[in-house]
């Protein structure tokens, strides 16, 4: 099988989501089988499995995208599999796998703030109906997403006719980065927040909450522009500790989960929940909104909340005090979150680009 991976999303200097989801699966699959990555940008192959085959391509924004299958046709490849959903479609001669993580964009209408704004425009216009949405996906013969609560969200909006496989997220192990465990036996003295600060995600009701704990501390990790730092710093409690670190290496975050932290996420739409899978793999206790998504990523390893009410975010906290309480929480979460691997994922990924191979209609089938 001729596969191909478009590992044109992958940022070199520091990962999204998509860019570490495209990381963490090509790795895997490189593994696994033959690939040859597609890529726009040399410094991604630092990124890549060593000697990886390659194949250079356009940036993903290019005017060129939407004839990437005319482009693509003449390397014959079996399946494409892309970690988006916008890879040009016309006159494309192999099988297509393309990936919408969820549908937080037709909630939450507000692009990332790196797009240029022509396509900071396109994309709240692509948002305004899932028409566009739907063309997208039905030019696949299969559609990707990263939980099962994502795929139960498109069948309820009858987003695509194409079947749906969920290839999961997954998280890195952050327990390459410590010496020794998180300690679970201390009370917990820090919340750790790993997010955007886009409105949906809510942080100001964390921040709320800390006039409610006034013997912890906020530490908001992620990178964040002067001015959103003072919108919410102006909102911080008297006498409430809440710390911008203004982002962090993967290595200061992990030191900062083991140093006797819960896991805080207020989130009111999620896609998957990367960190809160990523603090139960080292054994650290979560504390977030009580939404579907992040009882299907966390399971019994979190202590839930309503995000609308800083009262209750703090006593989900509190529970967390307990140390046969937390001890208990702590081990369900690791249990819980060993279901999820890169390993798994691309197996899973592997097992629909051979079933759409060996297809009928295929074009290998055909020869």
């Amino acid at each position: 099988m001729r596969f191909f991976f478009d590992a044109r999303y992958i940022r070199p200097h520091g990962h999204d989501g998509i860019s570490r989801y495209s990381a963490g699966l090509a790795t895997a699959i490189a593994e696994l089988a033959d690939v040859t990555f597609l890529v726009h940008d040399p410094e991604q192959l630092a990124v890549l499995p060593d000697g990886v085959e390659h194949l250079f391509l356009h940036a993903p924004t290019s005017a060129k995208e939407p004839f990437t299958a005319r482009i693509l046709n003449a390397y014959e490849p079996d399946v494409v599999f892309s970690p988006m959903q916008t890879m040009g479609t016309i006159g494309r001669r192999f099988r297509l796998i393309l990936t919408l993580h969820d549908t937080i964009y037709y909630r939450h209408r507000t692009p990332p703030a790196e797009f240029s704004p022509l396509v900071r425009l396109g994309w709240r216009l692509f948002h305004l109906s899932y028409v566009p949405q739907r063309v997208t996906l039905n030019a696949a013969d299969v559609v990707a997403t990263v939980s099962e609560t994502s795929r139960d969200e498109f069948a309820r909006v009858r987003l695509t006719k194409r079947p749906v496989v969920v290839i999961p997220n997954a998280p890195d192990d952050l327990g390459a980065f410590l010496d020794t465990e998180a300690d679970a036996a201390a009370t917990p003295s820090h919340l750790v927040y790993m997010g955007s600060f886009m409105g949906y995600k809510n942080v100001e009701t964390l921040i709320a909450a800390m006039a409610h704990l006034p013997d912890k501390t906020l530490q908001l990790l992620s990178r964040i522009g002067p001015v959103r730092q003072a919108e919410l710093e102006a909102l911080v409690p008297p006498g409430a500790r809440v710390e911008f670190a203004g982002g962090v290496s993967d290595a200061q975050y992990a030191r900062a989960l083991a140093d006797g932290s819960v896991l805080v996420s207020a989130s009111l739409d999620e896609g998957f929940g990367l960190p809160l899978a990523e603090a139960l793999g080292i054994g650290v206790p979560v504390a977030a909104s009580d939404l579907p998504i992040f009882r299907e990523v966390a399971g019994p390893g979190a202590e839930y909340f309503d995000p609308h009410d800083p009262g209750s975010v703090a006593r989900a906290v509190r529970r967390l005090d307990d140390p046969a309480h937390r001890a208990e929480v702590i081990a369900a979460g690791r249990a819980h979150v060993a279901r999820y691997s890169w390993r798994r994922s691309a197996e899973t990924l592997l097992d629909v680009a051979s079933s759409l191979v060996d297809h009928p209609g295929s074009r290998r089938a055909a020869r």
